[in-house]
């Protein structure tokens, strides 16, 4: 059953691979954007990644990776899917950076112990049949003092759980997305974790696409679109961002937003 799964994973993601065209990707974007709250959550917990040696899970079509690269990282780009894997060194290339790129499988990282100052993730793990067993990884291959950090989906949020039942096109039939205890667990292996959660008010951006502007969710990938559009977006998301920050306070809040993030120093 799990070999089944992942095969399916590997299929979807080579096929949409094979659509990217690199020379789009604004990477920045990705981490800097209003719009990418995570990444930049993420970004002040890690500091300062000259020279470091970075494993980016799920590296997808690199512009992590690339991201990384371009701050003075040495970035191994690793995906299972080899489509996604050969988008992203193509992507380095483009921006003028060397990245290594490995196909592997994320719950058997082919590393030894204690390698890597950083390991990444976005949108990884609830693609896998035993995220705990990444997370497991992740603390293997990291150096004592290494950071893992990563951010994914939660399962709580009803707006969000509608959209995924409509989006079926551009998600896979098997990812789960995760239940906010799996802070519990991170913290029963990290020395220390920071986590925090985002999208709660802001999602009336996805019903503005829907509802308002009529965007196909099997046409348009949403978590794409704020990224692209973020310029248009911005006046509205930063006064949702700011009831975003009133709402995140009130006891059991943050298990109802969209996305985690996580940063586990080892």
């Amino acid at each position: 059953m799990q070999e089944e799964r992942l095969a399916k994973e590997r299929k979807f993601h080579d096929n949409w691979a094979s659509t990217i065209e690199v020379d789009g990707i604004r990477v920045a974007d990705y981490f800097e954007a209003c719009t990418a709250p995570e990444n930049r959550f993420l970004l002040k917990q890690m500091g300062d990644i000259t020279d470091k040696y970075l494993l980016d899970l799920g590296c997808g079509a690199g512009e992590n990776s690339v991201y990384f690269a371009k701050k003075g990282a040495r970035c191994v780009a690793s995906d299972y899917s080899p489509g996604m894997v050969e988008v992203a060194v193509k992507l380095a290339e483009a921006n003028g950076v060397k990245i290594e790129g490995k196909v592997m499988d994320a719950m058997a990282l082919e590393f030894p112990d204690n390698t890597f100052d950083v390991v990444y993730a976005s949108n990884l793990l609830h693609h896998l049949p035993n995220p705990k067993l990444a997370i497991r990884e992740m603390h293997r291959v990291l150096k004592p003092g290494g950071k893992a950090c990563f951010w994914e989906p939660l399962k709580h949020n009803p707006v969000i759980n509608v959209y995924r039942r409509m989006a079926t096109e551009v998600r896979t039939e098997d990812e789960m997305p995760l239940d906010i205890n799996i802070v519990n667990f991170v913290q029963s292996l990290y020395s220390k974790t920071n986590y925090d959660a985002f999208w709660l008010a802001t999602l009336w951006i996805f019903l503005q696409f829907y509802l308002i502007e009529k965007v196909d969710p099997n046409k348009e990938r949403y978590w794409k679109k704020i990224i692209v559009e973020e310029e248009r977006l911005k006046p509205l998301y930063m006064r949702l961002e700011k009831l975003d920050a009133l709402v995140k306070k009130l006891p059991l809040m943050k298990r109802f937003a969209w996305n985690l993030a996580v940063v586990a120093t080892k």
